[in-house]
Parts: structure tokens; sequence; C-alpha cells
């Protein structure tokens, strides 16, 4: 006997072994069991989803020797010569070459006679689309008023094309594209019953590669098993089809996720170099990041996500480190980057420089985050500790290194020296500090404390000098000259000190224009909304427009 292909020699039987399709076969099912067999029905869906084997099982149910039952036998003649494809009463119609109204005409005057040996005349007219408006308008009066012994069952890719007048004659089914782990379970099934050895990400492959089509799965299994034998690894499904691996799909998607454009460069450079197709690896990328925006938003419970355990594992492990909203920008950079490879030249090129766009759209904080750490920020302000400050005590201030606490003789001359250095460094960290500490020197040192003393002109500041973030800046400032952490305490000087200080050596602002500007200034530093994001942003002012 000739061989049989593999869609062909797999085409369901039963309701029950149609893939994917359970809102359809449960429907038909219960309407025999029920006798509320309709007249006309319309199979919609994509190629290769089941519309027209749906439509032989329900022939075949319909004129069983044992019906109508939903659950045909497979056993006597009328069964036999559905399955074989020449039961007289079972008419199967090409819509596409038969779309005139001569033909139509033809089958209406047949359609009066009553069937040969079966229980009704059943007319399977695939591709019904492709029937002239001429040919549509014929069959009305037929499809609306048919003899008690005649049902219409019609199959469409493009339902948009169909008239309205022939939908609202037909019981309607719309069939859904088959999930990626229903076709893996059906070709891991269907290997197992050839004795096909095949791994499990070879299998993956060729299911993501069907787009939702069981039949262009099959066949593509066929096609494999004629070129590598029944021992199939997913690299022969790679070679074969120019898909691009689960795994490389994974590391491209992780490389994006930490900006790492010398890795995405390189795996580009790689697909191209093994003659990938690269206007499918965008839309692969889009699925893949689809994934993962799902499991964020929905967790791996969705029952938008039907993928096997080994991709969720990935998945909610990428959850955990990234935020929605930088995803959601990836997918917009991919989407805009296939428009773009559509009509480029240079695919490679376009999609290098997409995907790095990509990668700094992950690299991009949130307004949300912003808004989190302004939150966090200000929480921090009101409970009096600032991120990182470090633990002070009444009793020990600072905590320090114990191997530390020997003083060093002429640190406060050495911090005079370089006591400028500090104030700029303090001023980095807080900018508003800058004109307080010009007005500051190092009084003396000890094993764990610094003394910093104050023109007792500004006393009146200490408030502004003891916050802890301030404290810890000057802190950190003066930990580069002595190697070692002091706690630090602020105090008045003496009157009679004529110890020299920064703001000696700064020229002030005289004229009347830059004390007012100066003013005005401090008059928006001190309003607490500009301070707290002045303060949060480690920012200042560099126009006011009011």
């Amino acid at each position: 006997m000739a061989y049989e292909v593999l869609a062909r020699k797999w085409r369901p039987q039963q309701f029950a072994d149609v893939v994917g399709q359970e809102h359809v076969t449960k429907t038909l099912t219960n309407a025999i069991e029920s006798g509320r067999v309709a007249h006309a029905y319309i199979f919609i869906g994509s190629r290769g989803i089941g519309k027209t084997t749906s439509a032989r099982i329900l022939a075949k149910a319909l004129n069983c020797e044992k019906g109508p039952t939903p659950y045909p036998c497979d056993e006597c003649d009328s069964c036999k010569e559905v399955m074989a494809g020449n039961n007289l009463d079972v008419i199967e119609i090409d819509g596409a070459s038969n779309n005139g109204v001569d033909q139509v005409r033809e089958l209406r005057d047949n359609a009066r006679y009553s069937p040969t040996r079966s229980k009704f005349k059943i007319y399977i007219i695939d591709e019904v689309h492709m029937l002239s408006t001429q040919a549509f308008n014929a069959l009305l009066k037929t499809l609306e008023e048919p003899p008690a012994h005649v049902k219409f069952i019609f199959a469409t890719t493009d339902v948009h094309k169909v008239l309205p007048t022939i939908l609202s004659r037909c019981q309607r089914f719309d069939l859904r594209r088959i999930s990626v782990q229903d076709i893996f379970d059906r070709l891991r099934k269907g290997c197992d019953e050839e004795g096909v050895t095949i791994s499990e990400d070879a299998l993956l492959a060729i299911a993501r590669g069907a787009e939702g089509g069981l039949r262009d799965a099959e066949s593509a299994l066929d096609q494999i098993i004629s070129f590598r034998g029944k021992d199939i690894e997913e690299d022969d499904v790679l070679a074969v089809f120019g898909l691009v691996s689960r795994h490389v799909l994974e590391n491209l998607t992780v490389a994006i996720l930490k900006s790492d454009v010398p890795g995405i460069i390189n795996i580009v450079a790689e697909m191209d170099r093994s003659g990938k197709d690269l206007q499918r690896v965008v839309m692969e990328l889009m699925e893949h990041v689809r994934n993962l925006l799902v499991v964020l938003y929905a967790g791996k419970g969705s029952s938008a996500l039907e993928l096997p355990d080994t991709q969720m594992k990935f998945y909610e492990e990428l959850a955990q480190e990234i935020e929605a909203g930088r995803v959601l920008r990836i997918i917009d950079a991919l989407v805009e980057t296939d428009g773009r490879m559509r009509y480029a030249l240079s695919k490679k090129t376009l999609l290098e420089t997409g995907l790095i766009r990509c990668s700094r759209a992950a690299e991009t904080a949130t307004l949300n985050e912003l808004l989190k750490q302004v939150a966090e920020l200000k929480k921090n302000f009101k409970s009096g500790v600032a991120p990182g400050v470090i633990a002070e005590t009444p009793e020990q201030g600072y905590s320090v290194d114990p191997q530390k606490k020997k003083p060093a003789p002429n640190e406060v001359e050495l911090l005079l020296n370089v006591w400028h250095d500090v104030i700029e460094h303090v001023s980095k960290a807080d900018p508003l500090s800058r004109r307080y500490f010009l007005d500051t020197a190092p009084l003396r040192t000890d094993a764990t404390h610094l003394a910093v003393g104050i023109d007792p002109e500004f006393s009146g500041e200490m408030e502004r000098f003891n916050n802890s973030r301030t404290k810890l800046a000057l802190a950190r400032a003066v930990e580069k000259h002595v190697g070692r952490l002091l706690a630090v305490s602020f105090e008045p000087l003496k009157r009679d000190d004529q110890r020299p200080l920064p703001s000696d050596h700064v020229v002030s602002a005289t004229s009347a224009d830059s004390t007012q500007e100066l003013t005005g200034l401090m008059k928006w530093y001190a309003n607490p909304v500009v301070k707290t994001v002045v303060e949060a942003f480690n920012g200042e002012i560099s126009d006011i427009r009011e």
C-alpha cells in the first residue's frame, strides 16, 4: 500500500479525539444525544485545527447504523465509507472549484432526492467563502428550509467573506488555535505509538513552529522523521525548519533584561550565521516576552498560559527580577522593530539596533519604581534614618571598627588642609548643606569621634547640621583622609577663636541683584515639597518659573 502521511493516519475518528476544541465537540455531542441536530453548521478557524475533521465525524455520527450517536462505531459500512471518503450520501465539495451558480443549482436539485442507504444526505462544503455572491444567493432558500433528510456543514478560514444571510441560517462554531501544550501532548502520544524517540525540546520546537495548527505540526514531524529517522533531537528540527531553540530565546531574553549589549550582538550574529529567519525571531521573542508579562500580572496559574513545566519555571524565576512596566516597554520596542523589519534590506542591522533599544528600555527605571523610591525616602526622612545610615546610639555614636580606634597625631591639621575637599564631597550627597559647612572647621578628634566647630553666628542652625544624612556624608568624607569612620558632633566656636573658616575665602554676593536671586532660591529651597524632591534626587534648583 502507498505510504499514508501522519496527518491522515492520525486524523481523529471520534469527537473525544479532536484536540483543543472541547467547546465544539461537547456541543455537538449534546445536540446528537438530545435530538437537537440543526440542519446547517459552519465551522470557522485557521488551517489545520480540525474543521473538516469535525465535519466528517459529525457526518459519520449522524449516518452510523447505530445512530444518530455521538459515538460512531467505525465498523459499519456507513462509517467505513465516510472514513474512506466514498460514501454516496456524504458529499464533500470544494468551494474554490465549485463556486458558480450552476454548481449550486445542481446541488439544490440533487438535494431533493432521498439518500441511497443512510439516514441523511450530508453536504460538506470546504472553503465555502470562495462561493460567488450569486451562488450564495442561489443557496439561500434551500439552506433555510432544506428537506428533512438533508444536512449542510460548511468550513471556512475567512468568515468575513461569507454573506451574513448565510451565517444567520447556520449554527456557528469558532474553532480555536491549538495551544502549544496540546500540540506537544498529541505529538508525544503519536511518537510513542510509532516508536519514535524524540527529545522534549525537539517536540516543543515543532509545536512552536506550527503556530496553532496541529496538521502543520504533524506534517513537520513527518518530514523530520524522513530526514533523521526515529531518533530526533532539537538540533535536527532547528536545522530543517530554521527555527530558533528555546535556550537561545531564553538567553536573548536574559541579555535584554540585563542590558547585556555585547551578549545581544553575539547571539544575533550566531543566528544570522546559522541562517535563521530573523523576522521570525522577533515574533518568537515577542511571544516569549508576552509570556513573561502574563506571569508578572496573572501568575503561573493563568489560563492564558499553557506551557510545559520547564518553560514555566524559567518565567517564574525571571519574573522575580523584573518590573512589569519595563517588560511593557520591551514589547513596544519589539512591535516597532517587527514593523520596520518587514521592509528593511538589512534585517540583521535593524534587529541588532531594535534589541539594543529593548535593552535600554529594560534598564530605565519606570515611573512606578521612582515613585516607590521617593515614598521610601520620605518614609526614611520622617523616621530620621536615611538608607544605609550607620546605627547611632547616645552612648556609642557611630559604630566603629575596633581595630581602627588608635588616634593619629595632627589629624585636625590634616583635616584643616583638606576641609574644602570634605565640604565638596558632602555637598554631592546633600547639596543644601554646602552653604552651612563653609562656616565650619574641624576642632578635635579622638579614637571614635570628630568634633566640628560652627561659626557662632550660625549656631542657631544646629538642627540642620544634626541631620543624620548630612552627618553620615561628612563622616564618610572624613574617613577617606583619616582612615577610619568617626562619629560626628557639632558645637559652636568660641567668640575669641580666630580659626580660619572656608567662608573667609568665598566671595559673597554683594550686588542687589545677586542678593535678591539668592534670597529667591533660598525661599524655594525652604519649600517642603521642593526640599523633599531635591534631597531625594540629590539635585539642585537651576531655574525658577512661576
